[in-house]
């Protein structure tokens, strides 16, 4: 199974941000979306969610065209969103918040899917019934992809998941997307500043700059590529 965006193209008004994105990612496999602040990043994945229409281009799931479904579709059909900055629900409690994420799925596929969120993240069992305001910064990150899990899809899309984490949560939180994409067999897109960390978990990665694709490969080589410093430096620089 793949998704795929092919010749993307979005706009917030009359400002295109997207310029012809093309990727592709297999289920079981983790891609990374590089880039810095304003490359698009975080809009190629609202795009593939159905959270920004796409004025071009397809979405396709395994050769099925969604281009302009609405997010709750795009969920049935199988994709899952993380949101960057969690966007848990604070007045909930934990299990409360999960079963927000599996309301497409039927009360027997909750069940066995709390079982699995609960056995990834053992620390969400343990506060089951703690509101999500009062947990930690990489519990409520561990909430919010577990959410995204409820919904048992076949790609995740993660958005700035380490964002605002300490070092060792940031760890934590990506072992677990390694652990999604081997044991459960998800694919996921991976949209993350910390260049080195989402460089270890993907095994394909995208570089966009100015919402196009201006380089792509193999983490590894990417990682020794000057040209990926570029791409950072020269967005930053306006150059």
């Amino acid at each position: 199974m793949t998704l795929a965006a092919e010749n993307l193209h979005a706009a917030y008004g009359e400002i295109e941000v997207l310029h012809g994105v093309n990727l592709v990612v297999e289920k079981g496999q983790i891609i990374a979306l590089l880039g810095a602040n304003g490359a698009g990043k975080s809009t190629t994945i609202k795009a593939i969610m159905g959270l920004v229409r796409p004025s071009a281009g397809r979405i396709l799931l395994d050769g099925r065209d969604l281009s302009g479904w609405p997010a709750h579709l795009a969920a049935r059909a199988g994709i899952a969103l993380v949101p960057e900055g969690r966007r848990i629900f604070r007045k909930m409690t934990v299990e409360e918040n999960l079963q927000v994420g599996g309301v497409v799925r039927s009360r027997a596929e909750v069940r066995e899917q709390l079982a699995d969120v609960y056995a990834l993240f053992p620390r969400l069992g343990e506060r089951r019934r703690q509101f999500g305001g009062t947990l930690s910064g990489g519990e409520q990150q561990m909430l919010a992809i577990g959410r995204a899990l409820m919904s048992r899809p076949n790609f995740i899309l993660m958005d700035e998941p380490s964002l605002g984490l300490a070092p060792l949560v940031v760890e934590s939180v990506h072992q677990a997307i390694d652990r999604i994409r081997r044991e459960m067999g998800i694919g996921g897109i991976l949209v993350e500043q910390n260049v080195a960390v989402a460089l270890s978990v993907a095994s394909h990665a995208y570089v966009l700059m100015r919402g196009s694709v201006v380089l792509e490969g193999d983490p590894k080589t990417l990682a020794a590529s000057p040209e990926l410093k570029d791409a950072y430096l020269g967005m930053a620089s306006g150059h």
